[in-house]
């Protein structure tokens, strides 16, 4: 690396013990294009990142530092004290207090880092949200959490990314049931909103993004639903006459197919897994999900922690790496400056 290192540094939190977080954080720190794109800083246990390694089967050469502003020494990358937990004491594949604890306090030490410009953005590992509910009874998502944390009281929700296409989604985490009662005008309005100004920060000069419907062959002219004639269409008509780049609603069967063709550049949906399903069946292993509506890029992988296969050193590591490309791409794209998904 040249005297003057302009990667991004990105403060990277290692997730559920109890998972495949550590062996990823650890093929993370071996992935030459990974090292490449940037300087990470991860943020954990010493002893649990060893586990991981031995887990992933490699060697990692890790300094340990105090604080984040400690000075780089050469190449290597860095370790900051945040959980402390022996995994000796871990039970793979069960979701625990402690483990949800580990994972909340690293995270949070990343999120607190970014905010006062110690690092450029945030990555992840795999959280498991039975366990961080156990360790924390007010923890709703991770879109919520991380909202309370910064204090950020705008719009904020979660994309997935895969390649050229994102998936936004004007409601999340909660109940099917009450999906409709959400559905109004200025919620699909904030949701195409915040979708254009976060692909922007992405590279997207002016986003192309379709709106799924809510109902089935789009309500059918209303007989299968007033969503989209009382909430969904009206948004639409008002991005556009602010020039957005929008169209829709289109029926959620077949919108992700013109997407994929490359027609669109987002599909926002309506509800989680409406999107969820089309984006990791057509990429499960590579998809990644980027918080927006924050100020510094925050990336994770679209999978969960595969408790399945927790110790067995099998795990992909391949959404892990997109994830931290994408963070690097957004900082040096804005070069580190500017607010990344809000508006």
């Amino acid at each position: 690396m040249p005297a003057t290192d302009n990667r991004p540094l990105i403060a990277l939190a290692i997730g559920d013990p109890a998972g495949i977080s550590p062996e990823l954080t650890a093929r993370l720190l071996d992935r030459q294009e990974v090292q490449d794109a940037a300087r990470l800083l991860v943020i954990g246990d010493r002893r649990v990142l060893q586990d991981g390694a031995a887990i992933a089967g490699v060697e990692l050469d890790v300094e340990l530092v105090e604080h984040a502003a400690a000075p780089t020494v050469g190449n290597r990358p860095r370790l900051l004290p945040g959980g402390q937990l022996d995994p000796a004491t871990v039970q793979r594949g069960i979701a625990t207090r402690e483990g949800g604890a580990f994972a909340l306090t690293n995270y949070r030490l990343a999120l607190d880092l970014a905010a006062t410009g110690l690092v450029d953005a945030v990555c992840f590992t795999p959280f498991n949200k039975a366990a961080m509910k156990l360790a924390d009874a007010g923890y709703g998502d991770d879109i919520v959490y991380t909202a309370a944390t910064l204090g950020v009281t705008g719009p904020a929700s979660e994309f997935n990314v895969l390649g050229p296409l994102w998936n936004a989604r004007v409601t999340s985490h909660i109940p099917l049931s009450e999906v409709a009662g959400h559905i109004t005008e200025e919620a699909v309005l904030r949701g195409i909103r915040l979708t254009d100004t976060s692909l922007r920060a992405a590279g997207f000069p002016v986003p192309r993004i379709a709106v799924a419907a809510l109902n089935p062959h789009a309500g059918d002219g209303g007989n299968f639903g007033r969503e989209e004639i009382d909430a969904i269409e009206p948004a639409v008509r008002r991005a556009q006459a602010d020039q957005l780049r929008v169209e829709g609603p289109f029926p959620s069967d077949t919108v992700f197919l013109r997407a994929r063709s490359g027609a669109f550049d987002a599909v926002l949906t309506m509800y989680h897994d409406q999107g969820q399903i089309a984006m990791k069946l057509m990429g499960f292993d590579r998809g990644v999900t980027f918080l927006g509506g924050f100020g510094f890029p925050i990336c994770t992988p679209a999978h969960g922690t595969a408790y399945e296969i927790a110790g067995q050193g099998v795990a992909d590591a391949g959404a892990a790496v997109n994830a931290v490309l994408l963070a690097a791409k957004m900082v040096m794209d804005r070069g580190g400056e500017g607010v990344w998904g809000t508006s």
